[in-house]
């Protein structure tokens, strides 16, 4: 059961930190309820449940296929230790979401699901990270894979979500001193889940 925590913590963790980072959905999110209105910044939110389906499966499948050969897991490890360390410096040297990012084209969930598809960020993560842990959880049983991609995915949307909901009420939240404190302590994080993949990346490679 501790095992099967321990992948729902890591689901919430990385799902938090994904769903406040900035990018082009946070963006989006951020320029839809600016605006429009909460409920718009919600639905661009909701994106990932639209196009993440297929690229967590075909990520599942092609690890679980090569799931035999330790050079490739570590392989994949280091490369997944390597993508959260410079999601992880980013998120330290966050200052606040720029103006230039908040100009972008309205249509909301529409807009949303193109943005999110066209990111490298889902099918980086997913590849390098999400689909090695989800494998990882599945060896102990499936359920502890399944609370894994469902905790993600709960933290992922009701994040970016929470953020359009602080945007109208605080047009200012996102350069205030909380966000930046609350993206460092989160870049901190995603350096140390980068410490364990590349732990792991040495292990499967030795």
């Amino acid at each position: 059961m501790s095992e099967v925590l321990s992948f729902l913590v890591q689901g919430l963790v990385l799902g938090f930190s994904a769903g406040i980072s900035p990018g082009p959905l946070t963006a989006l999110t951020i320029s839809q309820t600016i605006k429009h209105n909460k409920k718009e910044g919600i639905k661009v939110a909701m994106a990932p449940l639209i196009t993440d389906a297929p690229i967590v499966a075909v990520s599942i499948l092609i690890l679980s296929k090569l799931a035999n050969f330790d050079l490739v897991i570590g392989l994949v490890s280091l490369i997944g230790a390597a993508f959260l360390f410079s999601l992880g410096l980013d998120s330290l040297k966050t200052v606040q979401i720029s103006e230039s990012q908040l100009h972008l084209s309205p249509k909301s969930l529409y807009k949303g699901v193109v943005a999110n598809f066209l990111s490298p960020h889902p099918y980086l993560f997913w590849i390098a990270v999400g689909a090695p842990l989800t494998l990882k959880a599945v060896e102990i049983n499936h359920f502890a894979g399944w609370i894994f991609i469902l905790s993600f995915y709960f933290s992922l949307v009701s994040s970016k979500a929470s953020i359009a909901v602080l945007v109208e009420k605080s047009k200012v939240f996102l350069s205030s001193k909380n966000y930046i404190k609350i993206m460092r302590v989160l870049g901190l994080i995603l350096i140390l889940f980068a410490l364990i993949f590349l732990k792991d990346a040495i292990n499967y490679l030795t």
